[in-house]
């Protein structure tokens, strides 16, 4: 394009030609670069809170371990689930891409291929490292991977609509391309609790400390200590009665020097609750039953099991409908055959109890028949209509 603007600069002036329209041309698209930093939900929440890392492993392992059932049966998609590429399992694959999900709103997958061919290998990809490019109208026309100064572009097919990349993102409000992840929105409850578990850690490190005060009575007329008398004694103090190892040593007082003892104050013990309760809002933020994690002072559920039904029902299921929609959509085509997938609730051990209690009832309605009841068993398949 731009020889051709350079051979038209350069050629010799002719004479005036009909009126023509103008062609328009416009430069590739620029990813949209996000202005939050998912490394650092990774390192501050996950990988230094372990209220919001057990959110987070909670999640992603109960998810990725609902089956997704592919029919037809024997459909390559299903294959490709059960064994997506040579280094992960499918399991493995779908706890990554949960749990990126989970940490930063975001989560992609990436279908390998050869040519037209039908995906052979699929990978999850890290969200830090991956940028939207949208187009013209505002939806995205490609992905930007960035490893180092290697940079690979996904494309969408322009005629198909087929692309190599699933993005499936959490829902945000003020973002057209990414979304909002828990971890974000549980950031200040995870600073506040990365603050009091960096508190304790201080009180630890000065455990032999006695929690007092030095007061000094002033022999001899003397109202303060004079500098030479105060460094010696913060040396004395620090070298000999600080740190775990000089727990218990006993101060050997001189000079009308006064221990006063002091124990914990009312905002101590209200920052020690605060921090119980930020723990409580992290597992709010994430959908986690506090009582799962045990954090202390939860009584939302009387039990464990209702509070693990609750958990399955209003968490982790949703995500597992949600991923298997997407994947349906996004490769249930690519084959002669399409495939369909669905969760299979069935083989979900935490909902047995549902399943019991409705067997129970189906059992128990004389005015169906033994077809009708195996059919709301689940056991048998409705006829087609």
């Amino acid at each position: 394009m731009l020889d051709w603007l350079r051979r038209r600069a350069s050629a010799p002036p002719t004479a005036p030609a009909p009126e023509r329209k103008f062609m328009a041309w416009r430069s590739l698209a620029s990813p949209y670069w996000p202005s939050r930093d998912p490394g650092a939900f990774a390192r501050e929440g996950f990988a230094r809170n372990a209220v919001a890392y057990r959110c987070v492993r909670l999640i992603a392992e109960a998810a990725a371990s609902a089956p997704i059932r592919v029919a037809p049966e024997a459909h390559p998609l299903a294959l490709l689930l059960n064994r997506p590429n040579p280094e992960q399992t499918g399991v493995e694959l779908m706890e990554s891409f949960f749990g990126h999900l989970q940490v930063t709103g975001n989560a992609y997958l990436e279908a390998s291929a050869f040519d037209d061919a039908p995906p052979r290998e699929l990978y999850v990809l890290r969200p830090d490292r991956m940028r939207v490019v949208p187009g013209p109208n505002g939806w995205p026309i490609a992905w930007e991977h960035r490893a180092g100064d290697s940079v690979r572009r996904f494309d969408r097919d322009p005629l198909s609509e087929r692309a190599p990349i699933l993005h499936l993102k959490l829902f945000h409000p003020a973002d057209d391309w990414y979304g909002l992840s828990p971890m974000e929105a549980a950031a200040y409850a995870i600073d506040i609790h990365n603050a009091g578990g960096a508190w304790n850690k201080a009180l630890i490190d000065n455990a032999a400390r006695p929690s007092g005060a030095l007061v000094y009575s002033g022999v001899g007329g003397a109202e303060r200590l004079s500098e030479e008398q105060f460094q010696r004694i913060k040396t004395e103090l620090e070298e000999a009665h600080t740190g775990a190892s000089n727990a218990g040593r006993p101060l050997l007082l001189e000079g009308g020097l006064d221990w006063k003892p002091m124990s914990l104050t009312p905002a101590d013990m209200d920052f020690i609750e605060a921090r119980h309760a930020a723990a409580r809002e992290i597992a709010l933020a994430f959908g986690v039953p506090p009582m799962l994690l045990g954090i202390p002072g939860d009584n939302t559920y009387s039990n464990y099991r209702e509070a693990n039904l609750a958990f399955w029902r209003q968490t982790a299921l949703p995500l597992a409908h949600k991923a298997a929609r997407a994947i349906e959509i996004w490769l249930g085509d690519r084959w002669r055959e399409r495939a369909s997938l669905r969760v299979d609730l069935e083989a979900v051990p935490a909902l047995a109890a549902e399943r019991d209690a409705l067997w129970a009832r189906v059992a128990n309605a004389d005015f169906l028949s033994e077809g009708e009841k195996r059919i709301l068993a689940g056991v048998d398949a409705p006829p087609a209509s």
